[in-house]
């Protein structure tokens, strides 16, 4: 939640605006990183900048225990056998790596320059890899959702799968964006996916491609001579909304919406702010954000309204996150909108990226959301009304018993 940044994968996306980090947040890894600096830079002690520098570097250790790092430092500098492999620079971003990886949050990560570009085209909506959104869950890591028409959906990798290897490699103990560097790559070349469904362990081999992630789609059925509108949406990217608001007539001239947010991963949440607006009344809550602090603010609809009283239906499974689920969260709480299928995913945080200079960047977790009700939904998810599992071998018959179960449950809303 920030203002533009998820995802993708969740993930790997900026969810929304958040309030601003106190610069106290990061001075333990700025001052490692000025620790390495002094050292590497081999600082004059008769030049005022550089003393005001080290007094600076003093100032700040002071407050944390870094005399352990500055020995390693200096012990590998004075003694270690190949002075030519020492890269200075990937020193320093292994001791950045090294802070961000010790608060055991999969979703706040640094990126070197080369990785933060690749973060950055992911968010763009077009990269290259398989095609698949991915997330930490109970210490697995686990396939949000394939994208729609790309080699991951097309090889029958599903919401939930774990992933255990990458090309015969284990990944446990991986960091999510190791992983996701591994499984990208160019058009053409191919990835080996170890993937754990149920008690089934299978290899499968995925041909890489360049991945353009659809926003949404909209269908139009007769069902009991009610007319319904179909409105899957894939994810919150920064085009959603614009597409969204395309399709209005459409919806307004329907009987009843079936909201279809099964394996969407997330994305924008200012977009899924804007979208819920058409449903949901003037000044009611969206969801409420909460800094570190306990400081909560509440996000509330922008009051377009004309389809708030459009009979509504939603669906979401565990491949639905993020701002998915704040969506759904919403039209329960607010509309009492009922919710069919399976249990969501579970992710509640709010992340921002911060550019830094060298062209790097860091995404940090800076707050949690819950929905109108108070509910927190990080590792707990949104449990449907109506729960419905489409299995395994649904997906191979091209069967949907959620779909189904939506649009009886519509025309029955409609004929109240």
């Amino acid at each position: 939640m920030d203002s533009k940044k998820e995802l993708i994968n969740e993930e790997n996306m900026k969810d929304n605006e958040v309030v601003k980090e106190k610069k106290t947040s990061f001075s333990f890894i700025a001052t490692c990183v000025l620790v390495l600096i002094a050292f590497f830079s081999g600082f004059y002690f008769n030049d005022s900048l550089w003393k005001t520098r080290i007094e600076t570097i003093e100032r700040e250790s002071s407050k944390y225990d870094l005399q352990l790092l500055w020995q390693v430092v200096k012990e590998l500098s004075d003694s270690y056998v190949d002075p030519d492999k020492m890269d200075k620079q990937k020193m320093i971003y292994g001791i950045i790596q090294g802070a961000v990886n010790s608060l055991g949050d999969p979703y706040t990560a640094f990126f070197n320059p080369d990785e933060s570009k690749s973060f950055k085209d992911d968010i763009s909506g077009t990269f290259m890899g398989v095609g698949i959104q991915i997330g930490t869950k109970n210490n697995q890591l686990k396939v949000i959702a394939p994208i729609k028409g790309t080699p991951a959906e097309k090889v029958g990798i599903l919401p939930g799968d774990i992933i255990l290897q990458v090309d015969k490699e284990s990944i446990a103990n991986m960091p999510i964006d190791e992983v996701i560097k591994r499984i990208k790559g160019q058009k053409g070349t191919k990835v080996n996916l170890t993937i754990s469904r149920g008690s089934d362990v299978k290899d499968v081999e995925i041909v890489r491609d360049v991945i353009k992630v659809p926003t949404m789609d909209i269908s139009v059925e007769e069902k009991d001579k009610k007319k319904i509108a179909h409105l899957k949406l894939y994810h919150f990217s920064g085009q959603v909304y614009s597409d969204f608001r395309q399709e209005i007539p459409t919806m307004k001239g329907v009987d009843g919406i079936i909201l279809d947010m099964r394996s969407n991963p997330g994305g924008l949440v200012d977009q899924t702010k804007l979208i819920a607006s058409w449903f949901i009344s003037k000044g009611s809550t969206i969801f409420t954000e909460q800094d570190k602090h306990g400081n909560k603010k509440n996000n509330v609809s922008d009051g377009f309204e004309e389809l708030k009283d459009k009979p509504m239906i939603i669906l979401i499974n565990e491949g639905s996150a993020s701002a998915s689920e704040i969506l759904a969260g919403a039209l329960r709480d607010n509309n009492g909108t009922k919710i069919i299928g399976e249990k969501s995913f579970g992710k509640g945080s709010v992340q921002k990226v911060v550019d830094l200079s060298d062209g790097s960047s860091l995404k940090v977790t800076v707050a949690k959301w819950f929905t109108p009700s108070g509910v927190a939904i990080q590792d707990v998810g949104i449990e449907p009304d109506i729960v419905i599992e489409r299995t395994a071998e649904d997906y191979e018959n091209d069967k949907d018993p959620q779909l189904d179960k939506a649009y009886e449950e519509i025309i029955n809303l409609i004929k109240k």
